[in-house]
């Protein structure tokens, strides 16, 4: 069961699409469908895939009428291929039409997520490090998205900027170095949180192990200095790699013996589950 407070945002930021899809209204449907009638209409993947996001696409549909109801033949994470039926979704066929194209939305952009970063996910199969996403999310998505990086296989980095310190190379000039900016943080953030230094020379990563850091991330080292990064650390902190991953170079960082790889292109550049509603009936 979801959070309570997280169906609310998720609530919320559906709302708002629907509100801005329909501000004033359905003018199309209510002109063919003036009054109540009760349909179905069915959910088709055309790309194979993984879906994710099942639960919001219902969501969407029952925030417009509560009584609309979608029955899955499929769950979340699965993988899915063209021309496979995923759903039926039943109910007041008005309330069909006007939520068509918003579930889809929610239901094809994390199902595009999830497909992405399944592709990537699987080249660290079997060793100790774990794909993460990042912040660079859709703004106003990040919930969702991230929920369908880890529909995906993948793991999750810090939700904000309230969850963990991290420290990059503005946060480190503003500070005046690697060492104060690390005892600032520890002075003032709670004692729980982790401090992570972002550091992209092997001079700043000695600067870091120095400072104490919980976590290094070698941020677009070549693989040359990255493998001699990780032998300086020799485990006094977790080491995070970031910078240009793809499912193509995927297994090389696994090979460096890094922890964590985060991959900011889980969600700016993964694209979309094509997926659609189709042969919609009116039953009475």
């Amino acid at each position: 069961m979801t959070d309570p407070m997280i169906q609310a945002r998720m609530d919320a930021a559906i709302r708002a699409a629907l509100e801005e899809d329909m501000p004033f209204g359905d003018v199309s449907t209510m002109s063919v469908m003036p009054e109540l009638r009760y349909g179905r209409v069915q959910l088709v993947a055309k790309q194979d895939g993984v879906i994710a996001g099942l639960s919001v696409f219902s969501r969407v549909f029952q925030l417009i009428d509560s009584a609309t109801v979608v029955d899955a033949e499929v769950s979340d994470g699965d993988e899915v291929t063209a021309g496979q039926h995923l759903a039926e979704v039943r109910g007041d066929v008005r309330v069909l039409l006007e939520g068509e194209r918003v579930a889809l939305n929610f239901l094809q952009r994390m199902s595009g997520v999830a497909t992405y970063t399944h592709g990537i996910a699987a080249e660290f199969a079997g060793t100790k490090t774990r794909l993460v996403c990042t912040r660079k999310t859709t703004p106003g998505l990040r919930i969702f998205e991230r929920e369908a990086v880890r529909l995906g296989g993948g793991g999750l980095h810090r939700f904000g900027l309230s969850d963990a310190v991290m420290l990059k190379d503005n946060h480190i000039d503003a500070a005046g170095g690697i060492a104060p900016a690390v005892a600032a943080a520890r002075a003032t953030a709670p004692f729980t949180a982790r401090v992570e230094v972002e550091c992209e020379t092997m001079d700043m990563v000695r600067e870091a192990i120095a400072a104490g850091a919980d976590v290094i991330m070698l941020d677009n080292m070549d693989h040359e200095t990255m493998a001699a990064a990780v032998a300086l650390i020799d485990g006094r902190a977790i080491v995070e790699a970031s910078g240009n991953v793809t499912a193509q170079n995927a297994r090389t960082y696994a090979g460096l013996g890094v922890d964590i790889v985060s991959c900011g292109a889980l969600t700016h550049s993964a694209g979309i589950l094509d997926l659609s509603l189709k042969h919609l009936e009116v039953l009475a």
